[in-house]
């Protein structure tokens, strides 16, 4: 069945898919360490409405890491996550945001897609639940591979405290 709504909860740190006014899954995530806000640079998680832009990592198997939306050639494992500790890890799928609400998360200094804020995978040693990511919305890696193969570019995505 296709979401047609995703509703990112911060407070209980969950996403919430939509099909027909539905709830038809519910996902445990991780918002910003730095809280909630949409300026740039301050790596905090965009509020408001938004819709998924681009969907990247279709084929990619799981654990592929990305960098600048580019599949790397690695798979994250825990020998390559202590090589590279301070890495922001992106894994497996990006579902890229834009805003929809200008002058709050569209356009100028407060642009979701320019900021390159999106819902993609995590390595598994990484506890969710709380606040922890660095402005984007990490979730499962095979969490995430259920919900990117259920939503379209266009889907809409509401992020709320």
């Amino acid at each position: 069945m296709q979401i047609d709504l995703i509703k990112i909860i911060g407070q209980e740190q969950k996403l919430l898919a939509y099909a027909q006014d539905e709830i038809i899954h519910e996902y445990i995530i991780a918002t910003s360490k730095f809280g909630f806000g949409e300026k740039k640079n301050s790596y905090q998680t965009p509020r408001g409405w938004h819709e998924i832009k681009e969907k990247i990592g279709i084929s990619c198997p799981i654990n592929t890491v990305f960098v600048g939306r580019k599949p790397t050639g690695e798979i994250h494992t825990p020998e390559l996550h202590l090589q590279f500790p301070k890495r922001d890890w992106i894994l497996t799928r990006i579902l890229w945001l834009g805003g929809l609400e200008k002058g709050k998360n569209l356009l100028g200094d407060v642009d979701t897609k320019q900021r390159y804020i999106y819902i993609h995978g995590t390595p598994d040693s990484v506890i969710l639940g709380y606040p922890s990511s660095h402005g984007c919305i990490r979730m499962r890696n095979l969490d995430l591979i259920e919900l990117f193969a259920k939503v379209v570019v266009g889907t809409k995505v509401l992020i709320g405290e």
